[in-house]
């Protein structure tokens, strides 16, 4: 396969879950707006959002105070922000468009038809109500465009670059969600115990696995057991753990399970993090640690990334970045 090719598979797998992640996060925001009536936790919980969306900074370049309707429009529909949601429609698109023979026909019609669909939308008044409904289309065609990959694309190259970006997306946008609330909680800690149990039953929330951690743990938001169920946990799809496991599962695949002098740092970089989160002892560490851990993390998925494309001549195009 060309590189190329390769690469427009892999960005066209990372748009597509970061406009989901980010659909969740602001989704997931908008139900606790109606929920609560402190204006300074709404001003505090709006710029988290910003940061656990990755564009904290290119907000502030543009506007000087935090607006909750700039805040959405930033989020969802700017042209400036590369990574709002229009934006990852857009680049998502562009990389179905290059792959259109490697991809199911389905696949591409599904993508092209939302980005044609949101384009005609975006004249029409923004409120809540509306806002929320895009949010639902972008997570429905996002989980709509897993479902056609898995159950049609043989497990082969193609399907194996995507599955890669998803998995690397999906792992660092975890590890930011928690390291913001591990800040939040740490910044916070006289609070009380209810708005604790408010900050980890959102993060549960936005990962879409409150009902998944219900089966497992008792009925309590013990912040260490949310913290333990989403890095380590090796069988929930948005889990830490489970996404390393899968990108080094996916590399071996790539490789026919050989190790090459051009693989050794790749190979090398995802089993130290395997090992680092295998005994990382979540239970006994305090929140500074977790948020060391979580930093380190972050550091080490953009390396995943960085040396990926390298090894497989991937190109880092510039709304690549968090």
């Amino acid at each position: 396969m060309l590189s190329r090719v390769a690469d427009s598979l892999y960005w066209m797998a990372r748009n597509i879950e970061r406009a989901e992640n980010n659909a969740r996060i602001l989704s997931t925001q908008l139900i606790q707006m109606l929920e609560t009536s402190d204006q300074d936790v709404m001003h505090r919980d709006w710029e988290e959002i910003l940061e656990i969306c990755a564009s904290k900074e290119e907000y502030y370049e543009r506007y000087a105070r935090l607006n909750r309707d700039t805040v959405i429009h930033h989020i969802t529909w700017s042209p400036a922000n590369i990574n709002s949601l229009q934006n990852n429609i857009v680049f998502a698109r562009e990389n179905a468009k290059a792959t259109r023979d490697h991809i199911p026909d389905e696949l591409w019609q599904l993508i092209n038809q939302f980005y044609l669909d949101k384009q005609a939308e975006q004249d029409q008044p923004m409120t809540p109500q509306t806002t929320q409904e895009q949010l639902k289309d972008i997570i429905l065609m996002s989980m709509t465009a897993q479902g056609i990959i898995e159950s049609t694309m043989t497990r082969g190259i193609p399907y194996t670059f995507i599955k890669v970006g998803k998995w690397i997306e999906r792992a660092e946008k975890t590890a930011r969600l928690l390291n913001v609330i591990c800040e939040k909680t740490l910044k916070e800690k006289y609070n009380t115990a209810s708005e604790n149990y408010y900050y980890w039953l959102t993060a549960l929330q936005i990962v879409n696995g409150y009902d998944s951690y219900i089966k497992e743990n008792p009925p309590t938001m013990n912040p260490k057991d949310v913290l333990t169920f989403l890095i380590e946990n090796k069988d929930f799809p948005r889990s830490i753990r489970y996404c390393v496991d899968h990108i080094l599962q996916a590399v071996h695949n790539l490789e026919s399970g050989r190790i090459s002098h051009y693989s050794e740092e790749l190979f090398q970089i995802l089993a130290g993090i395997q090992e680092e989160i295998g005994r990382t002892d979540i239970a006994n560490m305090g929140m500074e640690e977790l948020m060391n851990f979580l930093d380190n993390f972050q550091d080490n998925c953009h390396r995943i990334s960085r040396v990926f494309s390298q090894t497989y001549y991937l190109v880092e195009p510039v709304h690549s970045s968090h």
